[in-house]
């Protein structure tokens, strides 16, 4: 027990606030709050909170309420604002490559392997910016400029091609000076990424943390995440050293592209001994460059003991050294070199190929270092044995490679016209042979993906099945129908699939591999597309082989159509962005450690601002204070309260509902939400209540180790639902199966929550008026 000052009237009553936190989707604060007349009493239009009208003096007026004081945090503008969110699914590889990055297995005396974790997924992430840049260059450098435009069949009739088309022998004819004007294009695509993750930087991230970098009460520190570290949210340095490093390593890319192209020709022969020369010294100069880029991406991770302020000189000086070097070779590759023609395909279209290698060694590592990691220090539930975070890197690779032949063919086809792309019937060879390789292999893995839904479909209807006989024995003093069962045990079916998806993730992700593997190997070995390479094989392999190109080259177009549709139609219509919004609000709650692109992460405006808000107004009133949120809200109360100072988590209570706080964060990110972390955020904040039903396929149960006789268990429930099976009178109407939503109409939400204000109020007294106050910290 320490000393406090006096309380003020409202603490002398007793006044409790509840601070609702919404999930995924968003809501209104009327919504929220049950009230039409709401008013934003802090906060900004991306995100505030919000009272009903009537309450904004309450504080002025404590004896007049028996219940608490009700506000609303309202971010679903921080995922689902503007329609330019729409642009950030261009990013989802970026985004699903950070995940991995908070994947890792427990860390219990592992420094090293937990270092390396990170090292790999950090490199996997550099990786991504080289292959979205290569496809950048693919489409702008290589199918515009050096074949279409070097083809009079091609160029022909496309009027904004004809400038720098080869048949008219314009100053922008020759194949350099074609290459270093469009390699404008990526470059431009470097520099609105580099300003997007700039901008959206100082509009999300910058919010400073709520407490001092020491907590002052006696709890081993070693139990709880990294997440109540005062830097954790607040990651200033690493981002902008790693945007440096990303934006540096996607300008060099575009620079070796020019120089690669430029130096072939001139060591071939009759090509100029002197620029060859200087092209091989250039060569050498980018490769340094980006071996130094490698070594500050290797170099540091992220520092969460305290909050980075500062940022290294570095990230200055290497984005605008890449740009002069892309400049220089720029200049290289326009020089003019007589007699020099494009034809084929763009020298250095292997690059793909090696891409694809480096992705998949990072990713075999870095399974091994999960692997190790989690032998270490077991944690029950784990999803794959550890190895939910590489799985998740090979989703992201392949997301990165779908995205490139997708756009790689789209852009081909269109070009030529009618012909097929790489089959040789069209005025250009098409994009590099791998593309259309790793095109193919989409139909067998989306076969594969379709007969493990059938699995869990039919183990749907038949877990289905078993529940009908124990759905009506929660209903025992009403009449059953078959119907009304049959649909209650379906929405408990359908919601138990949530926990089949770490072995649906982990084969899609082997076979990922293993056919990723494969199309390298068959892109190599027969330098020829499927289906011309199986030429001259049985007819079934032959027919196969045709397929799957057909298919995959379908497969790629129609996800990239879709993609730009979806995109174009978020831009345009709220409600299509508020579920984008729904993706960024599962994959952007951690902070941007892998990938600086990636979307940015509104944990680190939202945890910030509960953490204020809960401090200052405990602070003033001395009150009690509860904090309730649904789905995603809960996992950021859980994340601010972390943030608290010993004594203000001494007034603060935590009501969770809905919550995927131990069915997902619990077992996917171990580290963070582990077990043992969870059970010391219940020792941490002393009152904490979690509600759940069977019918919700994101929130579940939190059993925690040491749950027992004499402790107090967080989970009430599972809940009823529907509340009643039929027509009652107190449900006069039938009942609806509410699932996920809702949670706040069901009796039992009240009854918890009046009963953590008491256990909050036995644990703090009130004290009485006038009188000196002494609070528990």
């Amino acid at each position: 027990m320490t000393e406090a000052r006096a309380p003020a009237p409202a603490a002398a009553s007793g006044l409790a606030l509840e601070l609702l936190v919404h999930g995924v989707g968003g809501t209104t604060p009327q919504a929220m709050l049950g009230d039409p007349r709401t008013v934003r009493v802090t906060g900004d239009a991306v995100a505030g909170i919000h009272r009903r009208a009537g309450d904004l003096d309450a504080e002025d007026r404590p004896g007049e309420r028996r219940e608490p004081v009700r506000e609303a945090y309202v971010w679903s503008n921080l995922t689902s604002g503007d329609g330019s969110r729409a642009l950030w699914l261009v990013l989802l590889p970026f985004m699903v490559i950070n995940l991995a990055h908070w994947m890792r297995p427990t860390s219990e005396g592992r420094t090293t392997t937990t270092r390396a974790y990170g090292l790999l997924v950090r490199l996997i992430a550099l990786t991504l910016t080289v292959l979205l840049t290569a496809a950048a260059c693919e489409v702008a450098l290589d199918l515009t400029a050096w074949q279409c435009a070097g083809t009079p069949a091609c160029s022909a009739g496309k009027a904004w091609l004809g400038f720098m088309s080869a048949g008219r022998g314009g100053w922008w004819s020759p194949p350099g000076r074609r290459l270093a004007l469009a390699a404008a294009v990526p470059a431009a695509v470097t520099g609105l990424l580099w300003l997007l993750s700039r901008r959206t930087w100082s509009a999300y991230e910058t919010q400073p943390p709520a407490r001092p970098d020491t907590d002052e009460d006696g709890h081993a520190p070693r139990r709880r995440p990294a997440l109540h570290l005062p830097g954790f949210w607040y990651g200033r340095r690493i981002v902008a050293r790693l945007r440096a490093a990303h934006t540096a390593a996607a300008l060099l890319t575009v620079a070796a592209f020019l120089v690669q192209a430029a130096s072939h020709h001139d060591g071939s022969p009759g090509g100029s001994p002197d620029l060859d020369a200087l092209g091989r010294g250039l060569g050498a100069v980018l490769a340094a460059a980006a071996l130094f880029v490698v070594h500050t991406v290797c170099r540091r991770g992220r520092s969460e003991d305290a909050p980075d302020h500062t940022a290294d000189r570095l990230t200055a000086i290497l984005p605008f050294t890449a740009l002069g070097l892309l400049l220089v070779s720029a200049v290289y590759a326009a020089w003019d070199r007589p007699g020099w023609q494009s034809h084929g395909m763009l020298p250095g279209d292997r690059v793909f190929g090696l891409i694809a290698l480096g992705q998949g060694a990072l990713v075999l590592l870095l399974a091994l270092a999960a692997r190790r990691l989690h032998r270490a220090a077991p944690v029950e539930r784990t999803p794959l044995g550890g190895l939910a975070g590489p799985a998740v890197a090979t989703l992201a690779c392949a997301l990165g490679g779908v995205m490139t032949a997708g756009v790689a063919h789209r852009v081909a086809d269109w070009l030529d016209g009618p012909a097929t792309p790489g089959m040789g019937d069209g005025p250009i060879g098409g994009p590099p042979v791998l593309l259309t390789w790793q095109a193919s292999v989409i139909p067998p893995l989306f076969s594969v993906l379709l007969l493990l839904l059938l699995v869990l479909a039919v183990r749907t209807v038949r877990l289905r099945k078993l529940l009908c006989r124990s759905v009506p024995d929660g209903y025992p003093d009403e009449r059953h129908d078959q119907a009304r069962t049959r649909a209650i045990a379906g929405s408990i079916a359908r919601a138990g699939l949530t926990d089949a998806t770490p072995w649906v993730l982990g084969t899609v992700a082997a076979l990922t591999l293993l056919l990723g593997g494969g199309a390298v190997a068959g892109a190599w070995g027969t330098n020829d597309v499927p289906g011309r390479a199986a030429a001259g094989a049985p007819a079934a392999v032959e027919d196969a082989a045709q397929t799957a190109q057909a298919l995959g080259s379908w497969c790629v177009g129609l996800g990239f159509v879709l993609l730009i549709a979806w995109g174009r139609r978020a831009y345009r219509d709220p409600a299509a962005r508020r579920t984008v919004g729904i993706l960024w609000d599962v994959g952007t709650f951690w902070p941007r450690a892998a990938h600086p692109f990636a979307p940015p992460c509104y944990a680190e405006r939202a945890v910030p601002d509960l953490t204020w808000r809960m401090r200052t107004w405990t602070e003033r009133t001395g009150g009690r204070l509860v904090i309730s949120g649904h789905s995603q809200g809960s996992v950021l109360a859980a994340a601010a309260v972390w943030q608290l100072p010993a004594a203000t988590r001494s007034r603060v209570a935590l009501l969770t509902y809905g919550s995927p706080l131990e069915r997902l964060y619990g077992r996917w990110f171990p580290a963070y939400f582990g077990p043992v972390k969870l059970a010391a955020l219940h020792d941490d904040v002393h009152c904490w209540c979690n509600l759940w039903r069977l019918t919700d396929p994101i929130g579940g149960p939190v059993s925690l180790p040491g749950d027992g006789p004499g402790v107090a268990a967080v989970d009430r429930g599972p809940l009823k639902d529907p509340l009643a099976y039929g027509r009652t009178a107190e449900h006069p109407l039938p009942a609806g199966i509410l699932g996920h939503s809702q949670y706040q109409s069901d009796p039992e939400f009240a009854r918890t929550r009046a009963a953590l204000l008491a256990r909050l109020a036995a644990w703090m007294p009130v004290p009485s008026q006038g009188s000196a106050g002494r609070s528990s910290a």
